[in-house]
């Protein structure tokens, strides 16, 4: 009897997953345990095992397509066995069959898969009077939680958009985060549900958004390539940021002398227990101090309220060649220096062999990017919402500077803050990274 292979649920956040590759081909056999497919969701990129052994019978999802979790995407049997009638997809909308999934707000901010709440036929009359109210208990505060996530509230709080008026994109209707940035560069001319199906304005301020020009000219020379599914999150996510956040940057100069002196003497005691002493396990031990110190650091906003966050999770962030996944070492402040390194190197090769687990890519509280590894003086990243702080490591490089009023050369840095100028100021992130400097200027060899 045939195997169907559904999409897994990677996490409690995720409610979908988009098919990016299929490792076998149908009529390829396969092995349990054996890779089968590559997934991309919200939170991580992963290979899937085969749940049996037999041969790759039907493939029922292609690559690039977006289904909910628990939908079947293909079937695993022996050689020449019929598949029978094909079980439909789970639905992406409405239905008045099963029940579908949808985002809800989880206790520590991320969203958690739930039944949605279906409207009754009586709650979308087809002419413009008001809708009936539904029945059951269904209150506001439950519309809100079925058709968007925590971090999509909060964006229309900001914006003064009432999300309930709002039909998405997303699994029953879902705003997305997408959804909700296109709404608002469009001035309100998107998603919005009025009288009858005509799009309501959002205020009185709502106009056409200005059309940029167009990317190339007919007859141009260009070659054409649709995104990738994580590079066309990662720049859904960069807009939202930049949208959420007014971002500022401080950078200071930082002498890694001392640090170089420690990598040298202990290296090859830390390659002795398995790990690598690299100057990115200094800075994250220095930072995570940093961070304890200045609690402003490690916070969220949420509306007028400050979240200060109690536990320090620091995200790593870790290149890829399709993008970028910042993996998260949570209590990071519990960790010394081997443990942060450990924590790093284990991270970084999880994240490069597609095996990092949805939590290990959330809830992080300050993140820290490296482009100096690819030899850039320094870096502006953009804050990984909705964390209000980001530090920027340049390369560490031989530079003539003046010590004690005598010229030396010595092994140069760039730190750089980005912060969100919403809660954090010029005076608190120059404090911030001056305390950070002095600590790894002066790395206290106790501290390995």
């Amino acid at each position: 009897m045939a195997t169907d292979v559904v999409m897994p649920q990677m996490g409690e956040s995720i409610a979908e997953g988009t098919i990016v590759r299929w490792i076998k081909k149908i009529g390829d056999p396969i092995d349990k345990d054996e890779p089968l497919f590559e997934i991309s969701t919200d939170k991580v990129d992963a290979e899937i095992p085969s749940p049996g052994a037999g041969v790759l019978l039907e493939i029922t999802v292609k690559e690039g397509e977006t289904v909910p979790v628990n939908s079947v995407v293909a079937r695993i049997g022996a050689k020449g066995e019929s598949t029978g009638a094909a079980a439909p997809a789970a639905p992406t909308g409405h239905t008045a069959s099963a029940p579908a999934t949808t985002a809800v707000a989880g206790p520590d901010g991320a969203s958690t898969v739930a039944p949605a709440i279906a409207d009754p036929p009586a709650a979308r009359p087809s002419g413009g009077g008001a809708p009936a109210a539904p029945t059951g208990p269904v209150t506001l505060d439950d519309l809100r939680r079925t058709r968007s996530s925590p971090l999509v509230r909060n964006i229309a709080k900001e914006h003064g958009i009432d999300i309930t008026t709002l039909s998405g994109t997303g699994i029953s209707g879902r705003v997305t985060k997408k959804d909700i940035t296109t709404f608002i560069e469009s001035g309100g001319a998107h998603l919005r549900q009025g009288s009858g199906g005509q799009a309501a304005p959002h205020g009185s301020a709502a106009r056409a958004p200005v059309a940029p020009p167009p990317a190339f000219q007919p007859g141009e020379n260009v070659r054409l390539e649709k995104m990738g599914i994580m590079r066309k999150k990662i720049a859904d996510h960069m807009v939202m940021s930049i949208h959420t956040s007014p971002h500022v940057y401080s950078a200071y100069e930082v002498d890694f002398g001392r640090i170089d002196e420690l990598r040298r003497k202990r290296k090859a005691e830390y390659e002795a227990v398995g790990t690598k002493l690299t100057y990115t396990g200094f800075i994250a031990k220095a930072t995570v101090d940093t961070i304890r110190q200045f609690p402003f650091s490690n916070a969220s906003i949420d509306g007028e309220t400050i979240v200060y966050k109690r536990d320090i999770n620091l995200g790593i962030a870790v290149a890829l060649d399709s993008g970028l996944l910042v993996p998260v070492i949570r209590n990071a402040d519990e960790k010394n220096l081997l443990g942060l390194s450990k924590a790093i190197q284990d991270l970084a090769h999880r994240a490069r062999t597609k095996q990092l687990k949805p939590e290990e890519v959330q809830g992080g509280t300050f993140t820290i990017t490296n482009p100096g590894i690819f030899g850039a003086l320094f870096g502006l990243p953009i804050i990984s919402q909705p964390q209000v702080a980001i530090l920027g490591v340049g390369s560490v490089d031989k530079r003539v500077v003046v010590v004690d009023d005598m010229i030396a050369i010595r092994p140069m840095c760039y730190l750089t803050l980005g912060y969100d100028h919403r809660l954090i100021d010029g005076a608190d992130a120059g404090r911030f990274l001056l305390a950070l400097k002095e600590r790894l200027q002066n790395f206290d060899e106790s501290w390995l």
